[in-house]
């Protein structure tokens, strides 16, 4: 080959690149952003509809209700990690409860004592009711331990469960 013929390949090759881009379109397209005024909790619906003046006597009531009912129950700290909202949680033993998509359940609830301090241990089983997830299978039934919630973790993508204490055990 002769040094006329590499000239001309590599103009031809340049040509084409510079010619093929040309047409190229020079608008990006992407997707539209998402609106974070519109986006609503995962787990919750407010209800604006009642405005309810929160007075002493209203939270002194509540709490001889709650002083009144002697059913052993379970305390929980529900958390979306999502919206980073959380939300006390509690539960009758035996009675199912939801927490978005989630049903929990509280089967025992008692108090350990350990190194002079009380502890509270719960048995809880978790559905995810979704619908993409099977309803007959728990993805949590164990203990969970409110003085070291990483020995039984409880693990889900968005929700996340601890236990604070049992009352009226």
């Amino acid at each position: 080959m002769k040094l006329g013929n590499y000239k001309f390949i590599l103009s031809t090759f340049f040509f084409l690149f510079y010619f093929l881009t040309s047409f190229a379109e020079d608008e990006i397209l992407s997707s539209p952003l998402i609106n974070l005024n519109e986006l609503k909790p995962s787990f919750e619906e407010t209800d604006n509809s009642i405005d309810e003046e929160i007075t002493n006597e209203s939270i002194k009531n509540k709490k001889k209700i709650l002083l009144k009912d002697n059913s052993s129950s379970a305390k929980f700290i529900g958390l979306d990690k999502i919206t980073a909202k959380t939300s006390d949680i509690i539960i009758n033993l035996g009675e199912t409860k939801k927490f978005g998509p989630l049903e929990i359940k509280v089967l025992k609830c008692g108090i350990v004592s350990s190194d002079n301090k009380n502890y509270s241990v719960a048995y809880m089983q978790v559905k995810d009711v979704s619908e993409n997830e099977n309803e007959k299978v728990f993805i949590f039934n164990g203990w969970t331990f409110s003085s070291d919630p990483t020995i039984a973790p409880f693990d889900h993508a968005i929700y996340d469960l601890q236990l604070v204490n049992c009352n009226n055990v």
